[in-house]
Order: structure tokens, then C-alpha cells, then sequence
């Protein structure tokens, strides 16, 4: 889905409101009538300081005029029937049409839900059960009545930790007993997050059924949020597998730069030279911004534990070896309003986000007077056989035309149903039939529901319908533009030539200077230099200088060759318009020297030197003549009467 132009958004802004069917009509386009509201709309949208200066309404109404004459033009030419343009409009509208398929009441408490825990850190530990979402009843139910069993052996004084690494069928547990840490909001699933949050300290939970399965939680530790830090930190590398020796020597090694930190070394320069996370040591160790629940535990609270900028700890062994931490910064959770926009993002990912969907769904049913015909589920129960676990059923043939529910007049059959099942059907194992047609019949109202819905946007919200109308008129005009402007004046090399001979007075360069820069890189260097450069035996070359002067270092000498106008590089402005070597110039311990080759007078700029430029003033002068044309091919008229009225 292609961006719509930057240029494109002066006609893009927001439409608030487009014409009731009594709207006066202000303008016609070769034919096509536009409304006073939906230019005042516009007009007021992008001229937000704009007081009804006549002068003002009418410049803007000319540019206005433009764009529906490229969009009469785009649809005169079938760009608005292609599948091209019907395939990305779609896409932007369902974009568009999803903030009014959510409950904005219950997002917003799922926001403040989400933004009130995290100004708390909880740490629980737990003992998981696996069993897949779409497990038969009798799986789930062997699965809860196996969770139910160790919850009550917690409950009579068995250790948790014991069998969660003997019961446990979370790989972890073998290692932490259980525990996870301390963890905050929108870091677990919804169920589990919301769980762990209700308890108590060393409170057992009920099973708590997730996506992975059932967990027994034991709460065990709770805290204020410890917000985010910023750290460096030097890494050497000691993994589990590391042998007694390697183990040995890495520890002597971060002893070692331990040592050069508190005999006053530079933290950065040791992390660049030693540290062997190299990503982080590019950058002097520096690591991203993290918070609760981001590191592995024992390096979030040797960091958390550092009290003012630039302290830094002792070693500190974590799984992947030993780690020196400094403390860069440290701020608080953010204000509600400053997470509000990353929270809102985050949620529409997870999966609390279906409780929006749900409520939204039951509001619609409702509103829709939804009703539907239990008889007729069950009937297609009786039409499934083996070939839906095959992936190859079928409805052809069944008799399948009874009624499955309605949204006010209109009638889903169990025919539409039965085309969803064949779409959706998948070789699987076989299993038992109602479960699994419930399922899937659940998915299917639930999409049919908010279908319904989407189809009566339009209608229900004035400024969804005025946003898809910009949508649309945006993307015409995208695809019209770049092929009646962008793309053919690049495309155009002698129509752009022929406009650069005409016009390259337009783009000129100002009075310039040629010259030669040479950088030494201290004063020793530069007296080499300029024994070489005033040499009268011999007339050195700009790399035989290079050859010579940086044998020792690639730093030593740095030449470089142009034409520069005033302003452009300071040196050669010092050195001034004198033909020949400048004075030595002094700066930050180099020396500099300019050999100043000639002036040169303005003139004008070559194709290549400016053709960014050049090009731009091409499409203007398309675009202008185009413009033109459609002029004269779609008469404009505008009702003088009703644009007095504009304001």
C-alpha cells in the first residue's frame, strides 16, 4: 500500500463534515457538483489562522478548483475502476473503518488498567499444565482437573518450588523453581497479567487458563515500579559451557578491567577496547533505555541498585558471563497521557484488546435486533463427515437453505455458513464435530456482525464517509500525478534538457573559488607539508604528498580538491581570492594550508550539478500547462452567491 504523497496533503487534512442532501452547491466540474460545506471543510481545516479574508477564500478556492479537476480527470480515465486502486482503497478502508469496530468505553479502561499496574512491579512464580487452545473438552478438562490436583498439595504445605521443577511443563522451572521474577503490565498474557495482579502475597491461584495452557500463580513479592535506566556496561563472555579454565580467565579478565575503572580509566574507551558484546561496545557500552522484567534478573538488579549517575558496580555474573554496569540515567514511569498513545498501540496487539471486540459485537447485536435459529446449527452438524478433517467437504449438493440468524432484514442462511466452512476448513485430526462448528460459527457471526456494521459507516458517521472520500480522492490523485507530472519529467530527458537551455539562468552558482585543502594533522606534519609544497626542484603530486606524510599514520595528512562558494568551507574563506599557498591556519592543534587555484565569475549550473532542482521547476511548469488543459476540457462554474457565504 503506497504512501500518499507529502504533496498531497494540503487536500488531505481532515474532512469534518461533506454536504447534507439540502447543501448548497458552490462549484461544478465538468459535471460534478461539490458542495459549500465540503470546501469550507477543507478550506477551514488547512487555513487554521484564515478570519474569512475574502482574498484568502478565493486564492484557496483556485487551488481547491485544481484538485477536483485532476480527480475528474483520473476518474474520466477508469483510474477509479482498476483493481489496483480498488484493492489499496480497501485497505485504507479498513483502516479507517476500525476505530468504530471497538467499545471506546471499555479501551479506555483497559488503558487505565493497564497504566494503573504499572506503577507496580509484581513477582509470582508459577506451574504450568499445557494443553492447546483447541483442545477437545476432555483434554481441557484432564488438564484443569490436573492443575486442581497440585494446587491442593500446595494448599496442604508441599513446597512449590519442588514441584514446580518436578510438575512443571515450562522448561524454566527445572532451573527457577517456578519463578518469573518481577514482571509489570503488558509484559504477560492478559489472563496470566491479570491473575498475578489480584493476588495477594504467597496467594495460590486457581487454575488460570492462557493460550499455553492452565497455571497454578503463587504471588510472592510486590513493589513500586522502578520506572527505566539507561546503563553501559563491559561484557566478558562466560557461558554455562565454558570449561573451568575459560570460566578462570574471564574472571581474571573483568577483575582486570575492574581494576583500570578504579585506578580512573575512562568506562567508554575500556568498553570500546574490551567489552565483548560488540554491539554495545561500539557505543562505549552504552545499552537502550529497559524497565521491570527486560533483563535477565540479576543484571536488572545490580543496575537498579545503583544509586547516582556514573556509579558503576562490581562484576556481576549473569548466564551469558560477567558484566561491569554504569549508571547513564533513570527516569519514572511516564504520565498517563505521556503512555497513553504506546499503551493504546501495544493493547491493540495483545490479546485483552478482544474484550473491546466482544462488547462492540454485543452492542451491535443488539442494535441490530440480532436473532438466530438453533435448529438450523444443528442441522449442520449432521452435514459434516470425514472430509472436513481431510480438508476437502463440500456443501454441493446438501440441502442447506434454512435461515441461521438475522440482522434486522437481512437473513444469513445456513448456505453462507456452509461457504465459510469450506473456506476455512483445514486437514486436521479428527475430532468431535459440535466443539469444533461452534467454534468456527462463533468466528463467523462475530465477522458478519462487523461487517454489517462496516457497510453502514457511511451512513451512521458524516466524517467516516468525508475521510474515505479524501482517501479516495487521494490516491486518484496520487496515481494521476505521477503519471501526467513526476514520473514524466523524470522520464522526459529532452523535454527537462529543453527547459534547462531556456531556464538556466535561473539556477546559477555565485562567485566561487578553486582550491586545494590540505589538513596536517599537527604542527610537525605541517612543516613538512610546506617544505614540499614550496619545493622548488620538485612539484610533488597529491598522492605522492599522501605517500610521504602518512607513512606512519593514514591521519597524518587529509587533501581534499573543489570549488567552494562563500560560506561553504571556512578555511578557503580565511585563505582568500590571492592565487597560491594561503598562510598557515591553526585550528584545534592541526595546521591548514589552502593553495588557491583561480575565481570563478557566476555562472550557471550545470544539468547534472543542479537536475534535483532543475527537475522540480519541470514538473511546476508540467503541472501548470496541465492544468491548463483541464481548464478547457472541464467547464468550471462557480455560484458567486454562495461563495459570498463562505466564512
Amino acid at each position: 500500500m503506497k504512501k500518499i504523497s507529502l504533496s498531497l496533503a494540503f487536500f488531505l487534512a481532515g474532512f469534518s463534515a461533506f454536504a447534507q442532501q439540502k447543501d448548497a452547491v458552490l462549484l461544478n466540474v465538468g459535471g460534478k457538483e461539490v458542495t459549500k460545506s465540503e470546501f469550507e471543510s477543507i478550506y477551514h481545516k488547512n487555513n487554521t489562522k484564515a478570519t474569512g479574508d475574502r482574498k484568502s477564500i478565493e486564492e484557496y478556492l483556485e487551488l481547491f478548483i485544481n484538485f477536483k479537476l485532476k480527480v475528474r480527470e483520473a476518474e474520466a480515465q477508469g483510474l477509479d475502476t482498476t483493481a489496483a486502486f480498488k484493492n489499496e482503497l480497501e485497505g485504507y478502508r479498513k483502516q479507517l473503518a476500525q476505530p468504530y469496530l471497538v467499545d471506546n468505553e471499555v479501551n479506555e479502561k483497559l488503558l487505565r488498567e493497564a497504566y494503573d499496574r504499572m506503577k507496580t512491579d509484581v513477582r509470582a512464580s508459577h506451574i504450568l499444565i499445557k494443553v492447546d487452545q483447541d483442545a477437545l473438552p476432555k483434554d481441557t478438562l484432564a488438564a484443569f482437573n490436573k492443575a486442581m490436583a497440585i494446587r491442593e498439595r500446595i494448599l496442604k504445605g508441599e513446597d512449590f518450588g519442588k514441584l514446580a521443577r518436578e510438575l512443571s511443563e515450562d522448561p524454566s522451572a527445572k532451573e527457577n523453581n517456578g519463578d518469573l521474577g518481577f514482571f509489570t503490565s503488558m509484559q504477560m498474557v492478559y489472563p496470566f497479567e491479570s491473575a498475578a495482579y489480584g493476588l495477594k502475597e504467597n496467594e495460590v491461584s486457581m487454575p488460570v487458563r492462557t493460550r499455553f495452557g492452565y497455571h497454578i500463580l503463587k504471588a510472592t513479592d510486590r513493589r513500586e515500579a522502578q520506572g527505566q535506566i539507561q546503563v553501559g556496561h563491559i561484557m566478558v563472555k562466560s557461558p554455562k559451557t565454558a570449561t573451568p579454565e575459560e570460566a578462570d580467565k574471564a574472571k581474571a579478565k573483568i577483575d582486570e578491567i575492574y581494576q583500570q575503572l578504579k585506578d580512573g580509566k575512562d568506562f567508554a574507551e575500556l568498553a570500546r577496547e574490551f567489552s565483548e558484546d560488540k554491539g554495545s561496545a561500539k557505543k562505549g557500552g552504552e545499552l537502550p533505555w529497559f524497565g521491570t522484567g527486560r533483563m535477565v534478573p540479576e543484571f536488572e538488579m545490580a543496575a537498579f541498585k545503583l544509586k547516582n549517575k556514573g556509579d558503576y558496580s562490581e562484576p556481576v555474573k549473569t548466564q551469558y558471563g560477567w558484566h561491569i554496569i554504569k549508571k547513564l540515567d533513570q527516569k519514572p514511569i511516564p504520565s498517563y497521557d505521556e503512555a497513553k498513545a504506546d499503551l493504546k498501540a501495544r493493547i491493540q496487539k495483545d490479546s485483552r484488546s478482544q474484550k473491546s471486540r466482544e462488547s462492540m459485537i454485543a452492542k451491535l447485536k443488539k442494535e441490530y435486533k440480532f436473532k438466530e435459529n438453533p435448529k438450523a446449527k444443528e442441522e449442520i452438524y449432521k452435514a459434516i463427515d470425514t472430509t472436513f478433517f481431510n480438508g476437502k467437504w463440500s456443501a454441493e449438493g446438501r440441502k442447506l437453505d434454512k435461515v441461521m440468524f438475522t440482522l434486522d432484514k437481512e437473513k444469513v442462511t445456513q448456505k453462507d455458513f456452509a461457504k465459510y466452512l469450506e473456506l476455512h476448513q483445514i486437514a486436521r485430526n479428527k475430532t468431535e464435530v459440535k466443539p469444533l462448528i461452534d467454534q468456527l460459527y462463533n468466528q463467523f457471526v462475530e465477522e458478519k456482525v462487523l461487517a454489517y456494521e462496516e457497510q453502514r459507516l457511511a451512513s451512521k458517521y458524516p466524517e467516516y464517509k468525508a475521510l474515505l472520500q479524501e482517501y479516495r480522492d487521494g490516491i486518484l490523485l496520487f496515481d494521476l500525478m505521477d503519471k501526467m507530472v513526476w514520473s514524466k519529467a523524470v522520464k522526459d530527458t529532452a523535454g527537462l534538457k529543453e527547459f534547462y537551455e531556456k531556464n538556466k539562468q535561473k539556477f546559477m552558482w555565485g562567485e566561487r573559488t578553486e582550491a586545494t585543502i590540505f589538513t596536517a594533522a599537527n604542527e610537525e606534519v605541517g612543516k613538512k607539508l610546506r617544505a614540499m609544497l614550496t619545493d622548488k626542484k620538485k612539484k610533488y603530486t597529491d598522492e605522492e604528498l599522501l605517500t610521504a606524510l602518512n607513512k606512519d599514520s593514514q591521519l597524518n595528512l587529509k587533501i581534499e580538491s573543489g570549488k567552494f562558494g562563500k560560506g561553504e568551507n571556512e578555511f578557503v574563506d580565511q585563505a582568500g581570492t590571492s592565487i597560491g599557498l594561503s598562510n598557515d591556519i591553526k585550528k584545534d592543534g592541526k595546521v591548514v594550508i589552502v593553495d588557491v587555484k583561480r575565481t570563478i565569475a557566476p555562472e550557471p549550473k550545470s544539468l547534472n550539478e543542479a537536475k534535483g532542482l532543475i527537475t522540480a521547476e519541470y514538473q511546476n511548469q508540467l503541472e501548470k500547462e496541465w492544468i491548463q488543459q483541464l481548464r478547457a476540457k472541464y467547464p468550471v462554474t462557480v455560484n458567486k452567491q454562495v461563495l459570498e457565504t463562505v466564512k
